[in-house]
C-alpha cells in the first residue's frame, strides 16, 4: 500500500465540519468511521466526541459507529465508548489462526478476538463482525462463525465477495451466494428470516433466540434502489457509490474558503447525478480504482 501524506488528510476539524453539514443542512443521521484503519488516526476517540455532539435539525443525537480490524480494538474500546461511540463492526475472515495469519499478512487474531470482547464488555451494541466468504478460501467456516456469534452474543454478517480487492483478481466464480450463507447456516441451526429496511443486510433470526446473522448480498442481489449511503474518505473526496468511478473533491473548495452553502450545492448536484446501480456481473461493469481498504465498508 502507498500510504497518503498526512497534509493530504482530512483534519478532525475538517471532518467535522463537512459532518456538521451533512447532518444539519443535508439529512445525514447516522456516520460511520471506517477504512482504511481508523483506530491508527491518533486521538481518534477526540474526532468521535466532535461527531457525537452533533444534533440533526430535529435535536436527536447523532449515532456513531465504527468499521475497523480489531487489533489495537480492546485497548481503545471503552475510550471511544466513553466518548460517545454507539456501536461497532469488526471485520474478521477466519476464525483460524494460520488461516487469518494468511489473510491479513500478520499473526493478530487472538488480538482480534480480544478487541471484540472488550467492545462487548464496554457496552457497544450491537457488536457485529464481518466476515467476507470467499470460496476455496473460508467458505468451509460459514457455519463456525455462527457458532462464535451465538456464544458470544454478537451478530455476524456474511458479506458476498465484492470486485474491490486490492490484488485485482476477483472473479464470480469465487462468490458464495447469500442463499448458499443461509442454507449452510440455517442446516445447523434453524432460521426466519426477519423483515428487511433499507439496511443493506438482509437478516435472519435463529428459532431458538439465540441472536441473529445478518447477509450482504451485494452481489447476487444489488440493493442499490434502498441505498441511502454516501461516503467520504480520509482525503476528502466525496462517493455517491461504493463502487463508484468518479468522485467528488471537496478538500480544495474546504481548504480554499467555501461556505457551507457552497459546499452543501456541490454534494447535492453529486447525489442528483449518481448512478442506477453497479452492474457487477455485467459485461458494461467497470471496475472502481479504489480498493476496499482505501474506500472503507
Amino acid at each position: 500500500m502507498e500510504f497518503v501524506p498526512r497534509e493530504e488528510l482530512l483534519s478532525f476539524e475538517e471532518i467535522a465540519r463537512l459532518a456538521r453539514l451533512f447532518v444539519e443542512d443535508l439529512g445525514i443521521e447516522s456516520i460511520r468511521l471506517t477504512g482504511g484503519e481508523p483506530t491508527v488516526r491518533r486521538d481518534l476517540h477526540r474526532l468521535v466526541s466532535m461527531l457525537a455532539d452533533l444534533r440533526t435539525p430535529a435535536g436527536d443525537p447523532v449515532e456513531v459507529s465504527l468499521t475497523t480490524n480489531g487489533s489495537t480494538l480492546a485497548r481503545q474500546a471503552r475510550l471511544l465508548r466513553e466518548a460517545g461511540l454507539t456501536r461497532v463492526n469488526v471485520s474478521l475472515d477466519s476464525l483460524r489462526a494460520d488461516r487469518f495469519a494468511a489473510i491479513t499478512r500478520r499473526d493478530a487474531l487472538g488480538d482480534v478476538l480480544a478487541g471484540i470482547d472488550a467492545a462487548v464488555a464496554a457496552g457497544l451494541h450491537p457488536v457485529k463482525v464481518n466476515a467476507v466468504v470467499v470460496r476455496g478460501q473460508n467458505d468451509d467456516e460459514i457455519v463456525d462463525f455462527a457458532r462464535f456469534g451465538r456464544d458470544k452474543g454478537v451478530q455476524i454478517r456474511f458479506i458476498e465477495y465484492m470486485p474491490l480487492d486490492a490484488s485485482g483478481t476477483w472473479s464470480m466464480e469465487q462468490v458464495v451466494s447469500a442463499d448458499e450463507i443461509v442454507r449452510a447456516i440455517a442446516g445447523a441451526f434453524p432460521l426466519e428470516q426477519v423483515r428487511h429496511g433499507s439496511e443493506p443486510a438482509s437478516r435472519w433470526r435463529y428459532l431458538d433466540g439465540a441472536g441473529e446473522i445478518g447477509v450482504i448480498p451485494s452481489v447476487t442481489r444489488p440493493f442499490c434502489g434502498d441505498c441511502d449511503r454516501v461516503r467520504l474518505t480520509a482525503e476528502g473526496k466525496f462517493l455517491t457509490c461504493l463502487f463508484a468511478i468518479e468522485d467528488l473533491d471537496l478538500r480544495h473548495p474546504l481548504r480554499s474558503g467555501a461556505s457551507d452553502a457552497d459546499l452543501g450545492r456541490l454534494v447535492k448536484e453529486a447525489v442528483h447525478g449518481k448512478w442506477a446501480g453497479h452492474r457487477i456481473g455485467k459485461v458494461d461493469f467497470v471496475r472502481p480504482r479504489r480498493s476496499m481498504s482505501q474506500i472503507g465498508g
